[in-house]
């Protein structure tokens, strides 16, 4: 330890402040957490902060969640991670589940569209800002840069499988290192303070996250009279948050067909809506299963209320994908951390943190498009893809929100909060102007 511990209070402070501004889906987040923990606060290092991330980008489910319930975890112990990993779902989850209850009682709000509206622009902003100061301190070299740049091609031109090119640039990033060299050694103690010894009973902490985990599917098929609505909710959404890779839009597109076409819990515009919904809450982008499983459960109650059905599937659906996550980081971490010193380990993180600048380059393209375009298209050739807007349907509001949003980022260096409310609020107005 190398400076006074972080107070637990302080540090619950600065995890709210992450998951109430935590808008943008993955990239987004990231960007939230580094700006606050590393940039603000110093309580990471950037090294410890790439390292961490490498590790939740190899992990099914929501990367920027598991990368805070990490950072979390490296600061207080076990319950430093289930503080930043639960406060990063809560408001997220509540802002779902009163959207739903809404959604399904009134129909659309237009005062949330219009703050909706403006919010899109302002976190492509924020997202433009991390990609800079992430690119400066990652891409030193040739090779960097290289792996960067193919990881976004892939990715954004090719539709790459996620794993592969993960692999790909672990595996060019270890063979840059001459034979005999050494890893540049990270430095003993980064951070102010770090937990140790957190590895004495991985197979109790395997065992504890679980039966959290299963206990509650298993009683959903010992129980009389339930409906069987959640027990195909509680199998199909575990199922999804142990086999789905690829960040959350690749998950989304497995978890729309299925929704849509297999199950049919809701049509594809509820599809939409409930992704537009998780993009502009806060929380992470996957937070639209709780959409979905408040609408399966909401249209088959069985004997139950439809409201109190869909309750219980959404808080259900958040169960089973999240507590893995929980699971993967607080059994993983540990020996990733006591892995650092390996050079061989610490070439592939190298090749890893590179390719991450291109992977977060590709979401926030992706989001870029769909914030500022009403319609985008797909032009197809060959092996090749590319996302294409309808120029036509260019939203001036949004592209003068966005401009306004990376000026007060980069040249006045707005907060966080500053930057979003300003921008909800010319939302709301361009809303209810008819500008939007």
């Amino acid at each position: 330890m190398t400076g006074p511990a972080i107070p637990f209070r302080e540090a619950a402070r600065a995890w709210t402040r992450v998951a109430l501004a935590s808008f943008g889906g993955p990239a987004g987040q990231i960007a939230v957490i580094h700006r606050i923990i590393v940039e603000e606060k110093r309580w990471v290092r950037e090294e410890r902060f790439a390292h961490a991330l490498n590790y939740c980008m190899l992990l099914p489910g929501p990367e920027a969640q598991q990368l805070a319930t990490y950072l979390g975890w490296l600061l207080h112990g076990t319950r430093g991670g289930l503080l930043a990993g639960s406060l990063f779902v809560l408001p997220g989850f509540l802002s779902i589940l009163g959207l739903s209850l809404v959604y399904v009682c009134f129909g659309k709000v237009e005062l949330v569209t219009g703050i909706l509206f403006g919010l899109k622009p302002a976190i492509l902003a924020i997202v433009v800002a991390a990609l800079v100061h992430l690119g400066g301190r990652v891409l030193s070299g040739r090779l960097a840069h290289a792996i960067a740049a193919a990881a976004f091609l892939a990715l954004f031109v090719f539709r790459v499988p996620f794993p592969l090119v993960v692999v790909a640039a672990a595996i060019a990033g270890a063979l840059a290192l001459p034979p005999g060299a050494k890893a540049a050694a990270p430095s003993p103690e980064p951070d102010r303070t770090l937990v140790r010894g957190h590895a004495a009973a991985p197979l109790r902490t395997l065992a504890v996250w679980l039966a959290l985990w299963l206990l509650p599917v298993a009683l959903l098929h010992l129980l009389p009279g339930v409906p069987r609505v959640f027990m195909t909710e509680a199998a199909f959404f575990s199922k999804m948050a142990v086999v789905t890779f690829g960040g959350a839009y690749a998950v989304l597109a497995y978890v729309a067909q299925q929704a849509v076409e297999i199950h049919r819990w809701l049509s594809p515009a509820e599809m939409l809506d409930g992704l537009g919904l998780a993009e502009t809450t806060p929380g992470p982008l996957i937070m639209v299963v709780q959409f979905v499983g408040f609408l399966g459960a909401y249209r088959a109650p069985g004997t139950l209320d439809p409201i109190l059905a869909g309750v219980l599937g959404s808080v259900l659906t958040t169960w089973v994908t999240f507590v893995p996550s929980f699971l993967f980081v607080l059994v993983g971490a540990p020996y990733v951390e006591a892995l650092r010193q390996s050079r061989a380990l610490a070439g592939a993180l190298r090749g890893i943190s590179a390719a991450v600048v291109g992977v977060i380059l590709n979401l926030a393209l992706w989001f870029a498009l769909h914030a500022l375009f009403r319609d985008v298209g797909r032009v197809e050739a060959g092996p090749a893809a590319l996302w294409v807007p309808v120029w036509s349907s260019v939203q001036a509001g949004a592209v003068a929100i966005a401009v306004a949003a990376l000026v007060g980022v980069f040249r006045f260096r707005l907060s966080l909060f500053a930057t979003l409310g300003g921008a909800a609020a010319a939302g709301a107005v361009l809303h209810a102007a008819g500008g939007s």
